[in-house]
């Protein structure tokens, strides 16, 4: 007898940052999958396991940071792989990197990158993935110590070792992230990637010539100095997960810890931003 399952399908705004965090939330309880949609997402729990007050202490859902609203519908069953297959089509970024599935057929593109991302954000489609990966693509990395913070499906990290950086290292406070990234990682056949568990506080005493950090304004802010305290002399330091409008406090805040600003690629209202650690 297959299982009844609720889908809960959540409209999200902001969208990326918002589904983040409900995703983290929900994977705390017992929902089992989760869908990116157009406007938000789509979670899924057994019906057995449900109960009325379940989304009762969710932060986000009362943060006024949010507005997130939801249906629910009872689904006989589920296939997730196709349930996802249906969601993932394969990207193209400036015509030399290939982001796919699994289940696509492999590409002669120079970078050809398989993520299978699960409950993990980062595959691409999103404006500020899609301007990483564009910094990456025009940067010589090669040999660079590389540190890939708050690393989602490790895209980053795996594209960064594509490209010569060595050694690598990848951290995101999700566990559902940190699994995923080790098996994106070997997917792609890379030998020089470490995924780590934690937060900025992993930090101490390391050092990198490149420090990605596609997060958000607030935990940007927050860990800046620890960045910039990693980051070598003449480093390089890509910023990603913010709106054109928090430009002003980013830029401050890398100016006040000794790094100058390079460039901006822009995508929508999405900004990612190149910084270079002052001699």
């Amino acid at each position: 007898m297959s299982s009844i399952y609720l889908g809960y399908h959540f409209t999200v705004e902001p969208k990326e940052l918002g589904s983040e965090i409900l995703v983290a939330e929900l994977g705390e309880l017992p929902f089992e999958s989760f869908v990116e949609s157009e406007f938000g997402l789509t979670a899924y729990i057994q019906k057995e396991l449900w109960n009325a007050a379940i989304l009762d202490d969710l932060f986000v859902l009362k943060s006024p940071e949010f507005i997130i609203s939801y249906t629910i519908e009872e689904i006989e069953q589920v296939n997730w792989n196709e349930e996802w297959e249906k969601n993932f089509e394969p990207i193209e970024v400036d015509g030399i990197c290939h982001v796919r599935a699994p289940f696509h057929p492999k590409t002669s593109a120079k970078y050809d990158i398989v993520i299978e991302p699960k409950m993990s954000f980062g595959t691409g489609h999103h404006e500020t993935t899609h301007m990483m990966i564009q910094h990456l693509l025009h940067m010589d990395v090669h040999g660079k110590k590389t540190l890939d913070m708050g690393c989602g499906t490790a895209i980053l990290a795996i594209l960064a070792e594509m490209k010569g950086a060595k050694p690598i290292d990848a951290i995101d406070i999700d566990n559902w992230c940190y699994l995923n990234s080790i098996e994106n990682a070997a997917r792609n056949n890379c030998q020089h990637i470490t995924v780590y568990e934690g937060d900025a506080s992993l930090l101490n005493d390391q050092q990198y010539d490149l420090i990605i950090a596609n997060i958000n304004r607030n935990i940007l802010l927050s860990d800046m100095q620890a960045y910039a305290k990693c980051l070598l002399a003449g480093g390089t330091l890509l910023l990603s997960g913010f709106y054109e409008e928090d430009i002003p406090f980013l830029e401050a805040s890398c100016t006040e810890n000794g790094m100058q600003f390079v460039s901006k690629l822009q995508r929508n209202n999405w900004v990612s931003l190149k910084f270079e650690k002052q001699v």
